[in-house]
């Protein structure tokens, strides 16, 4: 009777690991189905009871969604470095701690943690997360080309991440590749075709393929939302002056350095106005406050041509 009972005890506390673990997952389950109904502050009581049964990583990386959610990046960064402490090749935590480190504009930390997360078996909706973050990271660092292969991945053929999309769009424009930007904005503006921002980007990306007429069609789409936005009339502006229609072109990008003095693109368009109209003095010195404003491509080679090399003081 005395060795039943200890066959039987035994049997009981070999089964608990397996009851905690499973208990666990049962809270960590109905916690994310009450993160679903919008309930984050129901949730946690249910990642408690999944930490105090089973204080593993997972569990922390669990509760660490309910403190996202409810924004208390304290407690939020608290248990994504705990999950760390417990398990550095977890997934989620480094995933979460590289969302952490990167909405702290610590875009090195974000792609190295992001890294970690991807090499260590990251699948599915969490990979698609992962490479999206270390492609923003990547597009801060101004890694162009590495960003363009995580966010083209990482989106694959859907259309559900628009602020990803934005930074895909601008970084295949910083590489030069304006038609692949154009396709990105062409989506962008079937999906959020209230954003002005896509429709002047569009009439941008137009105008760098010479497409000019297609561009002013573009920006007069995006003045409809907003007829004083200024970078949509300096974009207009641009593609007025390369249809010939000079005068037009001159009072579109007056208003807009307005309200955007500091607008380097705006002031190229009038450096090219001023040229124009044989005001060297004036097209230099707006080309020299352009190169200190922002990096213009083509504002270093007409500083030279134009103007010495050098802008004349104001």
């Amino acid at each position: 009777m005395l060795r039943t009972a200890f066959v039987l005890l035994a049997a009981i506390c070999l089964g608990l690991p397996g009851l905690r673990a499973q208990d666990a997952d049962r809270y960590i389950a109905e916690g994310d189905s009450l993160l679903l109904a919008d309930r984050p502050q129901k949730a946690l009581d249910s990642y408690d009871a999944a930490i105090r049964v089973r204080p593993n990583a997972a569990s922390y990386a669990a509760r660490a969604r309910a403190w996202y959610a409810l924004d208390r990046m304290d407690r939020y960064l608290l248990d994504a470095e705990k999950a760390l402490q417990l398990d550095t090749t977890c997934v989620e935590a480094n995933y979460q701690r590289a969302l952490y480190a990167y909405r702290g504009e610590d875009w090195s930390h974000a792609e190295r943690l992001a890294t970690r997360g991807l090499d260590h078996g990251a699948y599915g909706g969490l990979r698609q997360k992962l490479l999206i973050l270390r492609g923003e990271a990547r597009a801060e660092l101004k890694r162009h080309e590495a960003s363009i292969k995580d966010l083209t991945e990482g989106l694959g053929n859907t259309n559900s991440d628009p602020e990803a999309m934005r930074t895909l769009a601008r970084q295949y424009d910083a590489v030069g590749d304006h038609a692949s930007a154009l396709t990105v904005l062409e989506t962008l503006c079937t999906i959020e075709p209230a954003n002005i921002g896509h429709w002047s980007n569009r009439g941008f990306e137009l105008a760098a393929l010479g497409r000019y007429d297609e561009s002013l069609a573009m920006c007069d789409k995006a003045l409809e939302l907003d007829k004083d936005e200024p970078v949509a009339l300096s974009n207009r502006a641009y593609a007025l002056l390369k249809l010939g229609r000079e005068k037009e072109a001159m009072q579109d990008v007056e208003r807009s350095l307005r309200s955007y003095p500091a607008n380097p693109y705006a002031l190229r368009t009038r450096a090219l106005l001023h040229l124009r109209k044989g005001e060297r003095s004036k097209a230099c010195a707006d080309l020299g406050l352009a190169r200190i404003m922002g990096d213009v491509p083509e504002v270093e080679a007409m500083l030279l041509e134009h103007c010495g090399g050098t802008a004349p003081q104001r």
